[in-house]
């Protein structure tokens, strides 16, 4: 990649259309973990040419608004997370399981009852698309391995640990496949590291460096406080977070806007290169360019600008779709003011 210093970049999603994905049943519950097919509006037989015009249009819009690293805007998945996690064998996926959510209220999830195996690619044609479609460097997302077993039942392995290994393994393939694809910039998405730290303690590390073992190039976690139209009151701190200065990956992705995170934090991370979350999404307007700028600044106090990348808190699935663009636009703008500065 040839990037300029300060690159700016999405979490993953963008906000899929309102003739593709009704949005009144994606935003009457939490993000799904298991399927949930009554949220698209498109037929089967057209499904994946109207989500193709989709990512066209997330893809166009990003290149619009000057983003150095694109993605497809996750707009084939119902969720960040259930797209990969149901593709995998060893699912019943006719009989979820049921575990608490982030928030402490029951939540449907994929019950595991036999080996977890990836039997083939799940994002590899999306990866594909995108890669024909743009000359910009590219990004796409998988859920990690701890995530994933956070939300699941497992009715088959011995222990957390064996089943988060299992998942490692899946991810592990995918993501080989998607560098096989010319992915510049693979991501797992971690957001349950922090709220189970405990847990995560024992082998979320381990899980971490297996599913990013021997695959080329830049690697990323992002670790999501949760958004923000389910998650109203954010904690101004990661319990998880200076431990994945030991991981392989390259770069670590946080929010700092909206829970005013102490950036003081970043001294955590030597060596990472480290997304920051410069939107707060759960604010419903704008921001300026310049208070962009001042969040950029803000960050600079405490890392060197090559290791500074600018994004928003978390994924911009679940705004309306002017909202998204506009403070994408407004980022863009802000890391170029920053930019030029230096």
């Amino acid at each position: 990649m040839t990037l300029p210093v300060l690159p700016t970049t999405l979490v993953g999603s963008y906000p899929q259309p309102d003739w593709l994905v009704d949005k009144k049943v994606l935003l009457g519950k939490g993000p799904p973990r298991v399927r949930m097919k009554e949220v698209w509006r498109v037929a089967e037989p057209q499904l994946t040419e109207a989500q193709d015009d989709a990512a066209l249009l997330a893809l166009r819009d990003m290149e619009r608004a000057g983003l150095d690293i694109v993605t497809d805007g996750e707009v084939r998945r119902e969720s960040y997370f259930n797209h990969f996690a149901t593709s995998l064998d060893g699912i019943d996926l006719d009989r979820p399981g049921e575990v608490p959510s982030r928030t402490g209220t029951p939540v449907l999830v994929p019950r595991v009852v036999g080996p977890i195996r990836r039997a083939r690619p799940v994002e590899l044609e999306a990866a594909r698309f995108l890669r024909a479609n743009t000359e910009r460097a590219t990004k796409i997302t998988v859920p990690g391995p701890f995530t994933m077993t956070m939300l699941a039942l497992n009715q088959h392995y011995p222990d957390d640990r064996s089943l988060a290994m299992a998942y490692a393994d899946a991810v592990n393939a995918e993501l080989k496949d998607l560098k096989s694809a010319g992915i510049d910039v693979l991501q797992i998405d971690e957001p349950y590291l922090s709220p189970n730290a405990d847990r995560a303690r024992g082998f979320a590390l381990e899980a971490i460096d297996r599913a990013l073992d021997g695959v080329a190039g830049p690697t990323a976690i992002h670790l999501c406080m949760g958004y923000s139209y389910v998650v109203k009151k954010k904690p101004t701190g990661y319990a998880f977070l200076s431990e994945l200065a030991r991981t392989g990956a390259a770069q670590i992705s946080i929010e700092a806007a909206e829970p005013k995170l102490d950036l003081a934090v970043l001294r955590d991370l030597p060596g990472k290169a480290v997304m920051v979350g410069v939107l707060d999404l759960g604010d419903p307007d704008i921001e300026t360019p310049d208070t962009i700028a001042g969040r950029i600044e803000d960050a600079l106090k405490y890392i060197r600008p090559e290791r500074l990348i600018v994004a928003p808190d978390c994924g911009l699935k679940y705004l309306p779709r002017a909202t998204a663009f506009g403070k994408m636009r407004s980022m863009v703008e802000g890391a170029r003011k920053v930019r030029a500065q230096l």
